[in-house]
């Protein structure tokens, strides 16, 4: 085991997200007007002639964005970017923002486009299939525990790190079989020697998962000492927490990671849909703490009220055309309404990316509900249209 805590800052792999997904990292593609060039790249294919293959697809993207209307620099800057990506090892893909003849954003995904690779040019990025393809992976912490410590592997679908560990007290960690007196005192000793080392190694977890953004702590060892960790966490993280039932002495099968980060996603959605479904029930006086629905969410927006933003991938309302300004709350349904709030500039966009670029400004998070929802089509407790959010007050 080693010594001390885990590193101040050891940095997660890079285009890491929550389950909820903190969306100030797209901050940049709304600090200058659009139009703009977004780019899902699959790079999930691994053969001799991926090279050459890479390359026919750059070609392609180009030409899809010339027929869209992308200028040459634009299109330069991402047959640059994508270029760099022909021998890239990457195990599921990457998302390119470009405008202006730069590649402003460029972010591994968790997982592969369902799609392939996917070319856009629109007046707002096209930022709506990350919740999906990088937001539902849970990032998390596996923690190795024994009586003498633990050892913390940071854990993603992008790979895996070394995220430290701690060493708590070395003696005496073993009981006894014998009743005499002096033996049931070394036993206590024992006791307070576990009790000790659980109290370090959670508060050096909570560290950990405060320096790395985990959303899922993997407690791995004996039973009794896992237990005892978890009883010693921060109230804030018992319910990112998890025994793996796979035991002790080794490490963490990949297979059993996804298994719990797939079991905890999908947790978190429905705890999310239920509150939304709770919050969207009107008060005595007729008024909900939840939105549904473009008009609604539109005029929430406005106002800066979205506390949280529920998605569901490609549901009926997320590709409805708004309107929007030139600031992230100048957005309606018809474009008169924009002239009447004084905007004079108004462009076309899709209600989901539109909303997203509100919630980025506001500092609201995100989430895409589908893996709560039931295989089936029917869908009755969902957000109308597949857009929904929770309000920041009635």
């Amino acid at each position: 085991m080693r010594s001390g805590y885990p590193p101040r800052e050891p940095p997660p792999p890079s285009g890491i997200r929550e389950v909820l997904m903190d969306l100030a990292f797209l901050h940049p593609l709304y600090e200058r007007q659009g139009p703009w060039a977004s780019v899902y790249v699959d790079l999930s294919r691994h053969a001799e002639d991926t090279a050459h293959a890479r390359g026919l697809t750059a070609a392609e993207v180009d030409r899809e964005l010339e027929r869209q209307g992308a200028d040459e620099a634009t299109r330069r800057a991402v047959r640059e970017g994508m270029e760099s990506l022909r021998h890239a090892t990457d195990p599921h893909g990457r998302a390119l923002f470009a405008h202006g003849g730069q590649v402003v954003l460029d972010t591994p995904l968790a997982r592969p486009p369902r799609a392939g690779t996917t070319a856009h040019w629109a007046p707002l990025p096209r930022v709506s299939p990350l919740l999906e393809l990088a937001g539902e992976d849970a990032v998390c912490v596996v923690a190795y525990i024994d009586r003498k410590g633990a050892d913390f592997e940071l854990r993603s679908a992008l790979g895996e790190a070394d995220a430290g560990g701690v060493t708590g007290r070395q003696w005496p960690v073993h009981r006894t079989s014998s009743a005499d007196w002096s033996e049931r005192h070394f036993q206590l000793r024992v006791e307070n020697t576990w009790e000790h080392n659980a109290a370090e190694i959670a508060d050096a977890l909570a560290v950990c998962q405060e320096e790395t953004g985990a959303d899922l702590l993997i407690l791995v060892g004996d039973g009794r000492e896992c237990r005892a960790v978890h009883e010693r966490m921060p109230a804030r993280l018992k319910d990112r927490v998890v025994q793996a039932a796979h035991g002790t002495g080794s490490r963490l099968l990949d297979e059993e990671v996804r298994r719990l980060r797939e079991e905890h996603v999908t947790a978190r959605a429905q705890r999310d849909l239920d509150r939304f479904l709770s919050a969207r029930a009107p008060d005595g006086e007729g008024r909900a703490a939840a939105a549904e629905g473009v008009p609604a969410l539109v005029e929430a927006a406005r106002e800066h009220r979205i506390d949280e933003l529920l998605v569901i991938p490609d549901g009926p309302d997320t590709h409805r055309e708004v309107w929007i300004g030139e600031d992230a709350d100048q957005l309606a349904v018809r474009r008169t309404e924009l002239k009447t709030l004084g905007e004079q500039n108004s462009w076309a966009a899709r209600a989901d990316d539109a909303l997203l670029r509100s919630a980025v400004m506001t500092g609201a998070p995100a989430i895409s509900v589908l893996p709560a929802l039931p295989d089936t089509e029917d869908r009755q407790d969902t957000p109308v249209g597949g857009l929904g959010a929770l309000l920041r007050w009635r």
